[in-house]
């Protein structure tokens, strides 16, 4: 498959310059590639246009490996490869049981995997795919997956992995020294890094100063001020994000939550509501800093301030995707000083004296019992909720139809009399549930 069917496929007009840099030194050299690039800049294209067209469509096993460190950003990259459609792939990761993935590399047979260290380390150690007819890896936001933490999985999986012919490597954060267990050969670097200065540009920085130690009461005002807008807040820790997201859920706020403590259900949950537009405000750790791909988030603001400045570029790159503006808050407490890395002067954001009611999402997130395995389509799922539920074509949002079940997102005003009408009724002859995502 070549690069204008899958750009065909996945309705790209043209590629940016990085992707179009990526592509050049992949195709016109044996080099190992170091991608270097901001966040948002389009790198999962940019590595998987030149590396599908290398690959053998006919052959019944796996030739390309992406490791990510997180499960995801292993989730959405391989989503990206089957919209195209012509590859089989499957993402591999914690917090389900590696019998069922076995399984799925049985039935599929996949070409490509994405999947974090320790779970691709399980696999191959138990042989459940073979190493050997491995041709190219991919270490993706491979400063994180290179870390301590990482250190020894990643030196163990590249040791299983003899037949490998090619690398490439990519970050949003300048590469400190590679570890010498990598094997990288010759490499072409390609170093977009600068372009972080356009974003910034687009980017409007806000101080919003807190009179109390405990800043919740002032997260709340800014968060009614900013309205209806998308809102991304960070936090440093696990236990502080469920402290905030459930302070902000008494209060009246459509949210969602993420934090490495989560199940896996309840991970993807929280990240689909919030990019269907069901939530307008996702509490996280600074696993949302990397790797998600949600479009038109609006507003970044730091509960709490990152931990150093590699974190900090890699939060404030979740604003002013794709050519956007953004808005990024630093929510300070009394006496609480800015970053010294800093390289602009945030503007004073002043609170308005009448504080409006929290605002509230215009989608919903309804889920739906039956997916692919039942021969589900989006064009059965939208006829189902127009003619059984009453719905417009315009009160249906996104559609995401999974193997075992289906989420939609449905007009929030229009739910209600939607789910009265589809009780009880059958899609496709199959009785089903249809509920709300809490």
């Amino acid at each position: 498959m070549n690069q204008d069917e899958i750009l065909s496929k996945l309705k790209i007009e043209e590629l940016n310059a990085m992707q179009v840099a990526v592509g050049k030194a992949f195709r016109e050299t044996d080099n190992d590639v170091v991608v270097l690039s901001p966040t948002g800049s389009g790198k999962t294209l940019a590595y998987l246009l030149p590396l599908l067209e290398s690959i053998d469509e006919q052959a019944e096993r796996v030739q390309l490996l992406v490791v990510t460190p997180s499960r995801e950003l292993a989730l959405q990259s391989d989503n990206v490869v089957k919209r195209i459609g012509r590859y089989r792939s499957m993402a591999c990761y914690g917090g389900r049981p590696a019998m069922e993935e076995h399984q799925t590399m049985n039935r599929q047979l996949p070409q490509v995997i994405f999947g974090t260290p320790g779970r691709l380390n399980d696999h191959l150690a138990k042989e459940n795919f073979s190493p050997y007819t491995v041709r190219y890896l991919v270490i993706d936001e491979f400063d994180k997956c290179l870390e301590m933490g990482f250190m020894e999985e990643m030196s163990q999986l590249i040791r299983y992995l003899p037949g490998l012919r090619r690398r490439l490597l990519l970050s949003a954060t300048d590469a400190q020294q590679i570890p010498s267990f990598v094997r990288m050969g010759k490499v072409t670097r390609v170093d977009y890094l600068h372009q972080r200065e356009e974003v910034q540009q687009r980017v409007n920085h806000w101080c919003v100063m807190s009179e109390e130690k405990d800043k919740l009461p002032a997260l709340k005002h800014l968060l009614c001020a900013i309205g209806h807008q998308s809102s991304l807040v960070f936090l440093n820790f696990r236990e502080s994000v469920e402290r905030v997201a459930n302070y902000l859920q008494n209060e009246g706020f459509s949210i969602s939550f993420l934090h490495g403590g989560l199940d896996q259900q309840l991970r993807e949950d929280a990240l689909y509501k919030f990019s269907n537009g069901s939530a307008n405000i996702f509490v996280a750790t600074d696993l949302a800093a990397r790797g998600l791909d949600i479009p038109l988030i609006q507003n970044v603001v730091h509960y709490h301030l990152p931990l150093n400045e590699e974190a900090y570029i890699h939060r404030v790159g979740r604003t002013a995707r794709w050519q956007s503006s953004g808005d990024n808050f630093f929510l300070l407490g009394p006496e609480e000083p800015l970053p010294d890395y800093l390289t602009v002067q945030p503007q004073t954001f002043v609170l308005p004296a009448e504080m409006p009611l929290p605002p509230q999402p215009l989608m919903t997130t309804i889920y739906i019992g039956k997916g692919k395995k039942d021969k589900l389509s989006k064009g059965d799922i939208v006829g189902f909720l127009c003619k059984k539920g009453g719905l417009t074509m315009a009160q249906v949002g996104k559609i995401d139809v999974k193997d075992r079940y289906t989420y939609v997102a449905v007009e929030r005003k229009a739910v209600g009399e939607m789910l009265k009408k589809v009780k009880g009724e059958k899609i496709k002859g199959i009785k089903t549930i249809v509920e709300c995502v809490k």
